[in-house]
C-alpha cells in the first residue's frame, strides 16, 4: 500500500480516542465489577472533556473515509456542545445511581457510546454514515431507559422507546431508500448538486425528504411524533431522563440541520412546509398539554415538546439566519436544563425521589437558594427578558420574521404566553403554598456546581452574549456555501 492510500485518520481522533476509551473502561469494570461505577464514570467525565479538546483544537474542514465523514465548524458546535451536555448528566447524577442502588459500570459506558453515536451522527456526510452514529446513540439509549430493570415503570420506558424508535428508524431507512433509489447516491454533497443544478425533483425524492423529517421529527420529540417522550421521561430514572432531555435534543437538532440544509438546501419549498406544520403543532401541544401535568418530569417531557416546536421555528426559515438562532437557542436550552434537572434530583424527601409538582411546596423557605435559582430557570424558560430563554426565543422569531414566516410566529408567540403559565404556577408553589415536606440538601459538589454555573449563565448572558453569537455565525456560515 502506498502511503498517500492510507486515510487520514486526524479529523476523527475525538471519534477514535472515545471508542478506545469505552472498550478499555469495559473490560476494566468486567474486571473490577461494580465497585468501580464511580471511578469510571469520573474516567468518562475526563475523557470527554479531553475528547472536547480534540474537538476545538483539531483540523477543520476536512472530509475523511471517502467523502461520508466530515468535520466543519458546525460539526465542532454540536459536539462540544453535546459533551458538555454529557458531562453535566454524568456529573449530577453521581449521587443519585449511589442513593438509587443503580451503582453499576455500564451506566456511565452507556452514556460515553451515546455520546459517541451523537458525535459521529452531527458528522455524517452520507446517508449511512447518518444512519450508523443515529443507531450506536439510539441502542445505548434504549438500555439506559430500562436500566432500573427491577422496576416495572423504566422497563415499560424502554420498551416503548425501543419499539417507537424501531419505527422511526424504519421510517428514515425507508426514506433514504427512496432517496438513494431516485438519485442513485447517498453522499449529501452529490444530492446537494443535483438540486443546486435546477433540476426538478422527482415525486420519489419529495416522499423520501418526507420519512426522513418524520424520523427526525420522533428525534427532537416534535408533534406527531412526540407520544413516546412524556412516558419515557416519567418511566425512566431521573438521572436518565436529566440525559435525554440534554445530548441528544441537540445531537438530534443538529442532525436535523445538516439533513435540509446540505443535501436538500436546493428544496427549500418542498420540505419548509412539513417543518412549519410540525413547529406550529409542537408549539402549540406542548404548551396546552403540559397545564395539566402534575408530575414534574411529564411537564419537562412537554416543555420540551413545545421548545423543540421554538427551535424548529428557526430551522423553518430556511436561512443562514436560521440555523444561527437554531444553535443559540440550542445552546441556551441546555444550560437552562441542567440547573432544571438538578433541582429535580434534589427532590428527595427522607432518602426517597418524589416528582409532583405540588411537592415543590415551601421550597423557597425551606431552600432559598434552590429555590431562587430554580424560579430563575422558571422565568427563562417562560422567555421572561431579560434572561437567557427569551434572547433564545428572541433570534428564532427574529429568523422567522425576515423569512416571512408571520403566522408562524403568532402561533409562537400564543404559545409562549401559554406555556408562562405553568412555568410561573411552579414559582407560585414554591413561595406561596404551604410547606409539605423538607427536602434533603444537594450536598454533591458537582450538583451544586452546576446548578451556580447554569443559574450565573441565565442571568448574565445578557451582558456578554457576542461570543457565542459569534460562534454561531461561524458554524452556521460553515454548513451553508
Amino acid at each position: 500500500m502506498q502511503y498517500n492510500d492510507v486515510p487520514n485518520f486526524l479529523p476523527a481522533l475525538p471519534e477514535i480516542f472515545m471508542s478506545v476509551i469505552c472498550m478499555v473502561l469495559l473490560i476494566f469494570g468486567v474486571f473490577k465489577g461494580n465497585k468501580s461505577t464511580y471511578l469510571i464514570s469520573w474516567l468518562v467525565i475526563l475523557s470527554l472533556f479531553l475528547t472536547s479538546l480534540f474537538c476545538i483544537l483539531g483540523p477543520k474542514d476536512e472530509i475523511i473515509f471517502s467523502n461520508i465523514f466530515i468535520v466543519d465548524d458546525f460539526s465542532i458546535f454540536s459536539k462540544v456542545l453535546i459533551i458538555i451536555g454529557a458531562i453535566a448528566a454524568l456529573a449530577m447524577s453521581l449521587s443519585y445511581i449511589r442513593n438509587e442502588g443503580m451503582e453499576k459500570f455500564e451506566y456511565p459506558i452507556l452514556i460515553m457510546l451515546s455520546t459517541l453515536g451523537m458525535m459521529m451522527m452531527v458528522s455524517a456526510n452520507d446517508l449511512i454514515s447518518l444512519y450508523v452514529g443515529l443507531e450506536l446513540q439510539s441502542l445505548a439509549l434504549y438500555v439506559l431507559a430500562a436500566f432500573k430493570r427491577d422496576t416495572l415503570k423504566s422497563s415499560e420506558a424502554g420498551l416503548k422507546y425501543f419499539v417507537l424508535g424501531a419505527l422511526s428508524s424504519g421510517m428514515l431507512l425507508y426514506g433514504a431508500s427512496l432517496i438513494y433509489g431516485f438519485s442513485g447516491t447517498t453522499n449529501f454533497e452529490t444530492i446537494q448538486a443535483m438540486f443546486d443544478s435546477n433540476n426538478e425533483p422527482s415525486l420519489g425524492i419529495i416522499v423520501g425528504i418526507v420519512f426522513i423529517i418524520s424520523a427526525m421529527a420522533f428525534k427532537v420529540s416534535a408533534v406527531p411524533f412526540h407520544m413516546w417522550t412524556p412516558d419515557v421521561y416519567e418511566g425512566s430514572t431521573t438521572s436518565v431522563t436529566a440525559f435525554l432531555s440534554m445530548a441528544p435534543k441537540v445531537a438530534a437538532m443538529a442532525l436535523f440541520i445538516r439533513l435540509v440544509y446540505v443535501p436538500f438546501y436546493g428544496l427549500v419549498p418542498e420540505w419548509q412546509q412539513v417543518v412549519i406544520l410540525i413547529s406550529a403543532a409542537s408549539m402549540v401541544i406542548g404548551s396546552l398539554a403540559a397545564i395539566r401535568q402534575t408530575n414534574i418530569k411529564r411537564l419537562m417531557a412537554y416543555s420540551s415538546i413545545g421548545h423543540m416546536g421554538f427551535a424548529l421555528l428557526g430551522l423553518s426559515a430556511g436561512t443562514q439566519q436560521g440555523v444561527e438562532s437554531v444553535l443559540i437557542y440550542m445552546f441556551i436550552y441546555l444550560f437552562m436544563n441542567i440547573g432544571v434537572f438538578v433541582v429535580i434530583l434534589s427532590m428527595r424527601v427522607n432518602g426517597v425521589m418524589v416528582e409532583n409538582i405540588n411537592d415543590l411546596s415551601g421550597l423557597g423557605k425551606n431552600n432559598p437558594f434552590l429555590a431562587i435559582i430554580f424560579g430563575i430557570l422558571m422565568f427563562s424558560l417562560a422567555g421572561i427578558p431579560p434572561l437567557a430563554g427569551f434572547f433564545g426565543k428572541f433570534y428564532v422569531f427574529l429568523a422567522a420574521v425576515d423569512s416571512g414566516l408571520y403566522i408562524l410566529c403568532v402561533i409562537g408567540v400564543i404559545s409562549s404566553v401559554i406555556g408562562a403559565f405553568y412555568y410561573l404556577r411552579i414559582v407560585k408553589i414554591m413561595y406561596f403554598d404551604d410547606p409539605v415536606d423538607i427536602f434533603e440538601k444537594p450536598n454533591s459538589a458537582s450538583m451544586i456546581s452546576l446548578l451556580s454555573i447554569s443559574g450565573i449563565f441565565t442571568i448574565f448572558f445578557i451582558v456578554a452574549p457576542t461570543p457565542l453569537i459569534s460562534w454561531a455565525h461561524h458554524a452556521a456560515s460553515s454548513i451553508i456555501q
